[in-house]
């Protein structure tokens, strides 16, 4: 199974969930192990295959849905190769393909907004992630906790949710970078159309809550004038293509092809 990554998302430090669009079905797919968490040796930064706009071949992968949770994927990290990064311009346009203009649109009358987020009770649902373009530009900030979060106030009720994003800290974990925060809110307040990898967490129980509930997200925030901005810096080495032994490197070239044409064709 390939999919292009469009959701890298911030967990607990030393670990990160992963999750892109099935290249021939634009279906979301998060990939999962049997067993814990993905580690941060998968990521681009220290040679892995995961990075924001990848190809990536899973390999075989087991369809493992748990509403509302349905995406999951169990597959083999050692199996699984980096192919190729998208083209900025085609990457946008695979976002804006898939992006939904309401959070009910991604998840259904499931969710609900309430307490400045939205939670999804557990065990309903039809969806825990995807890509929401909003219908006014959304606020970025840093709170007092050093937490990156983001108001979207055309809602009713309006929302105030944690964001995710990996390259929007450190490589810790857990200190915000305030320059890019600053800078992308700057371009938000400049009119930059932007999409949102929007996600529900695993459950938990709120403090003062009587329930696990599954919380609302922001995984990611992707800018139209810099669409293709990657955990793995400009100007750093590349990582080298991974290519089977027995496929000639023209082969690379024509799985380029295969998989880019369906999210042409479907615009």
């Amino acid at each position: 199974m390939k999919i292009l990554v469009n959701h890298l998302t911030r967990m607990q430090p030393g670990y990160f969930c992963v999750a892109g669009v099935e290249v021939n079905t634009l279906r979301h797919i998060r990939p999962v192990l049997h067993r814990g968490r993905l580690t941060i040796d998968l990521l681009s930064t220290v040679g892995g295959p995961f990075d924001l706009g990848s190809v990536v071949d899973l390999g075989t992968t087991a369809h493992v849905p748990r509403a509302p949770e349905l995406e999951d994927h169990r597959f083999d990290p050692p199996s699984t190769r980096w192919l190729f990064d998208y083209d900025p311009h085609d990457y946008w346009d695979a976002l804006d393909e898939v992006a939904q203009e309401s959070l009910e649109g991604i998840f259904g009358p499931a969710l609900e907004l309430w307490d400045e987020s939205g939670t999804v009770d557990v065990g309903e649902g039809r969806a825990s992630l995807g890509c929401l373009k909003p219908e006014k530009q959304p606020w970025l900030y840093v709170d007092h906790r050093g937490t990156v979060r983001m108001v979207l106030d055309y809602l009713m009720p309006s929302v105030d949710l944690s964001v995710n994003d990996l390259r929007l800290y450190e490589r810790d974990g857990r200190t915000p970078r305030r320059d890019l925060v600053d800078s992308v809110q700057r371009r938000l307040e400049g009119g930059v159309e932007a999409i949102l990898s929007i996600g529900l967490t695993r459950p938990w129980q709120k403090r003062g809550d009587t329930d696990k509930r599954h919380w609302l997200q922001v995984n990611n925030i992707h800018l139209e004038d810099d669409p293709l901005w990657q955990l793995r810096q400009k100007g750093e080495r590349a990582r080298p293509q991974k290519i089977p032994p027995q496929s000639p490197r023209g082969e690379k070239h024509a799985d380029t092809v295969v998989v880019r044409s369906p999210l042409r064709r479907r615009r």
